[in-house]
């Protein structure tokens, strides 16, 4: 149902480089019924799929770590980020996204993937929607050495490691990506891995 309290938008494009930035005005209804105008910017980058790729025989998760520029001019000193496998949906649907994306980016080729939850990850300025996964992994669906796609200039390490140490690299501030904080207490919760 739309809302009845925005009208009068109008759309400006500022920036369309990497991705598309757009200033847009509005008028917006408050509580006492007098309307006021408002400005706002938003990034559209496009939505996404991310995953936590699981083993739960050896209670292994299989995470990412790559360079990511943001970070490293916000203070993260080396710019590295340790991360669950994601991508954007580039006109895929989320689960054959996702499915691309750990090929890619993990050298597995899994069929199975579940859907746990959507998330707007920062509604503030960004319009994607991320669509969380959880899947299941074992040595035989390993079909190359991942990496990232040679085209989409990624440089990523591959990490397998021990669930429990994973989780709590939460708390020691290795892990500060929210996507993956997020899968990784799921699966906590949810007791994936014992």
């Amino acid at each position: 149902m739309k809302n009845t309290r925005v009208r009068n938008i109008k759309k400006e494009l500022l920036s369309d480089n990497w991705y598309t930035l757009h200033k847009f005005s509005f008028e917006y209804q408050k509580d006492d019924g007098s309307w006021e105008e408002q400005h706002r910017e938003a990034y559209d980058r496009g939505n996404g799929a991310a995953i936590l790729l699981y083993n739960k025989e050896k209670g292994t998760v299989v995470l990412t770590k790559q360079f990511r520029m943001p970070t490293y001019v916000n203070g993260n000193d080396d710019g590295m980020m340790i991360e669950v496998c994601a991508g954007l949906l580039d006109g895929l649907n989320p689960e054959e996204c996702i499915k691309k994306e750990v090929e890619e980016e993990t050298g597995y080729q899994i069929d199975k993937v579940r859907k746990v939850f959507e998330s707007y990850m920062s509604p503030g300025s960004v319009t994607e929607i991320l669509y969380f996964f959880v899947g299941e992994y074992e040595e035989k669906m390993k079909v190359n050495d991942g990496g990232g796609a040679d085209d989409e200039t990624e440089n990523i390490e591959v990490l397998e490691l021990d669930f429990q140490a994973a989780f709590e690299m939460i708390y020691t501030g290795q892990i500060k990506d929210a996507k993956s904080i997020m899968l990784l207490q799921h699966a906590k919760v949810n007791r994936l891995l014992g």
